[in-house]
């Protein structure tokens, strides 16, 4: 009798081993690119960067155009200005050299940060919409095919600290 158990037992733990096995690793794949590309919002915050860019491009051909005015004019009469004068005359056309460069790295960094700031809402939308379809349907892994990165996972163990170990890292 106590035979029958202990092989019932065992037959019992084999095949709750063997389902387990066999439910395996749901993988699935998106292309995000594709998918922010495909969000109507996309369109209004591509729209709102254009417009905010253009406003960028007037300010600077303004700076330019004064740039070219006051070297133009100083290379037209240079010969007649004094040694004061021309110092005078370069150091500002010089500081506006500095402004236009100041202006240009400002501009791009804050051109970059308002597309991070109006992006941001849709790619967390769209992170959302990947997590809920996939906790849905049952997926282990959700990969970004566009940048080959791991969108989703079920929760796991953690090995950074095992591997920090074995590295001897702190």
């Amino acid at each position: 009798m106590k035979t029958l158990k202990i092989t019932l037992l065992m037959l019992v733990v084999a095949l709750s081993t063997t389902a387990m096995a066999q439910k395996g690793v749901k993988v699935g794949h998106i292309n995000s690119n594709d998918l922010l590309t495909a969000m109507p919002e996309r369109t209004a915050v591509q729209k709102e960067l254009e417009d905010y860019a253009s406003q960028l491009k007037v300010t600077l051909d303004a700076m330019r155009k004064e740039y070219e005015t006051k070297v133009g004019e100083f290379q037209s009469k240079q010969d007649v200005m004094t040694d004061i004068i021309k110092d005078t005359k370069i150091k500002e056309i010089t500081d506006l050299e500095k402004r236009i460069t100041d202006f240009q790295q400002t501009a791009e960094a804050d051109l970059q940060k308002k597309e991070q700031d109006l992006l941001q809402p849709i790619i967390d939308k769209a992170k959302t919409a990947i997590n809920d379809v996939a906790k849905e349907n049952g997926f282990t892994y959700i990969l970004d095919s566009s940048v080959g990165v791991v969108l989703y996972s079920i929760d796991s163990d953690d090995i950074l600290p095992k591997v920090k170990k074995k590295l001897g890292i702190e």
